[in-house]
């Protein structure tokens, strides 16, 4: 068996898994400082230590080992990254005042930094290609450290700065969403909703993420189910009568029937027969 932790380093951001080494007794909430290609960066451990099975032979096909975490987050260590915090919103400032003075046609959205600071990435929104060459000078000048430019798409833009979607609650990608998923037209003519792009996009202006991982939920079981979910306008019988199915109710698993007789009912998907 190995022992893991998962970390992440932004909030809702992507789970990355690592060796506890010998630090135990870490649990869900501490802060550790961990070793990645882009340097020294401390997270935060969202799930605590776990201990899943290792391949049996070398033909079992495994997920590489994981990196051991450098250290557990010090009284220091939280003063120093609260420190980092800081010189990022000064950076920010700082960076969208050089984007004005070169007159470049950017959106400066988020700055973060290494634990270590030695490298520093500045995210950006842009409608094309952006010549930032001048700037990288000039913030390496200003920062003595690496810098980079990252240029992110309208969804990235909305996880970073955050925001109320149309269903009054803070956005899903800024608070539990680790990573994005392709959401698709289907998805919204399964659950039956309206096509119309103002009512089933987010504020980024892309599908909104919930109806991917709310669709499970509209779609059959599966194979276990020994109903038919009923289609609009199709024509069903039920112990009251035939009728046409004018309304589906995929939470609820129920249907509202026409009759012939003019009367409308609701019935529930196992008590409907074509």
């Amino acid at each position: 068996m190995q022992k893991i932790i998962g970390v992440r380093f932004k909030k809702a951001g992507k789970i990355y898994f690592f060796d506890p080494g010998r630090y135990e007794d870490i649990k869900s909430g501490d802060f550790v400082i961990v070793e990645t290609p882009r340097g020294l960066e401390s997270g935060e451990v969202v799930i605590g230590v776990r201990e899943i099975p290792t391949a049996k032979n070398t033909n079992e096909k495994t997920l590489p080992r994981p990196r051991t975490i450098y250290r557990k987050a010090t009284r220091f260590d939280l003063t120093r990254i609260a420190e980092n915090r800081k010189q990022e919103n000064d950076a920010y400032d700082i960076c969208k005042e050089k984007i004005k003075e070169h007159g470049l046609p950017m959106n400066l959205i988020n700055v973060s930094s290494t634990f270590d600071m030695s490298r520093m990435i500045f995210y950006f929104t842009a409608e094309g290609r952006v010549d930032f060459r001048e700037l990288v000078r000039d913030l390496a000048y200003l920062f003595h450290t690496r810098i980079e430019l990252r240029q992110v798409g309208v969804r990235d833009e909305a996880k970073q700065l955050g925001g109320v979607g149309c269903c009054g609650r803070p956005l899903c990608c800024t608070t539990f969403l680790g990573d994005f998923v392709p959401v698709s037209i289907r998805m919204a003519k399964e659950q039956n909703l309206s096509l119309n792009p103002t009512k089933i996009s987010g504020i980024c202006g892309r599908l909104m993420c919930c109806l991917k991982f709310e669709n499970d939920y509209y779609c059959e079981q599966g194979p276990s189910v020994s109903y038919k979910e009923p289609k609009i306008g199709e024509r069903v019988v039920i112990d009251e009568g035939e009728g046409k199915v004018v309304s589906v109710n995929n939470q609820n698993r129920t249907a509202t029937i026409l009759l012939d007789n003019a009367k409308t009912v609701t019935a529930a998907f196992e008590n409907i027969f074509e």
